[in-house]
């Protein structure tokens, strides 16, 4: 039974352009030695693929699974796109195969924009009534994107106001050396300063001396001039 995804691929396929494919290999850092090394792009915008994603709502999770070990990038955008919809109307049991599936993955969810997408959604939403050992486990992980997929994970909370996760996790990537923890890390810690200032700020008074200078310029990108100043001046 060849199911829904024979379609979808010749539907990817007629939306491919060769230029945007193009960009997309230089944008997404896909040369040698950089962190994208080796992906490979169709070169379709991500409005077409979330168009796609609600198109085939009725896609299973396994056909879906099949397309997130796609060597294109874009299928397996697509993919974590499909997996979202299904996880929002999912039982348990099948949120939980989501849950199983995406962890066991991370091996193709290799980049920021796949990260970035789908790690709050997924992971964070399956975990925020549960116990959040895995993102730790995450966080220690040798792996960039596993640890960018713990600390983005905690934008679930953080969306409802539950710091505390995001902040210990922040914590344990202070030292990070990649530059996209830096700037995943400053993004959350961002989010956080948005919906409660203080406990942001409270943050940064303690480890603002040690942070990469990325993560906290992103982690104030919204504050006063004056009051980044100081901050950078090591003057707070």
């Amino acid at each position: 039974m060849n199911g829904k995804l024979p379609g979808v691929r010749n539907e990817l396929r007629k939306s491919a352009d060769k230029e945007i494919a193009k960009h997309s290999q230089g944008f997404f850092k896909t040369g040698s030695g950089q962190y994208g090394e080796g992906d490979r792009f169709l070169g379709i915008r991500v409005p077409v693929l979330r168009k796609l994603a609600r198109k085939h709502q009725g896609i299973s999770i396994e056909e879906a699974s099949r397309l997130l070990e796609s060597q294109f990038h874009e299928e397996r955008l697509l993919s974590l796109f499909m997996l979202i919809n299904i996880f929002k109307k999912a039982d348990e049991k099948n949120k939980k195969a989501i849950y199983t599936l995406y962890l066991n993955s991370t091996k193709f969810i290799n980049n920021w924009d796949l990260v970035d997408c789908s790690a709050g959604h997924i992971v964070g939403a399956y975990l925020r009534e549960r116990n959040k050992r895995p993102i730790y486990c995450l966080a220690g992980s040798r792996n960039l994107w596993e640890r960018r997929i713990s600390i983005m994970s905690t934008f679930h909370f953080i969306k409802n106001r539950e710091f505390i996760d995001a902040l210990k996790i922040s914590g344990i990537l202070l030292h990070d050396k990649e530059d996209l923890i830096h700037k995943a890390v400053g993004w959350m810690l961002r989010e956080i300063g948005k919906r409660d200032i203080r406990a942001e700020e409270n943050f940064l008074k303690k480890h603002y001396k040690a942070m990469p200078r990325t993560m906290l310029r992103y982690a104030m990108e919204k504050f006063p001039e004056e009051r980044r100043k100081k901050y950078l001046r090591g003057k707070i």
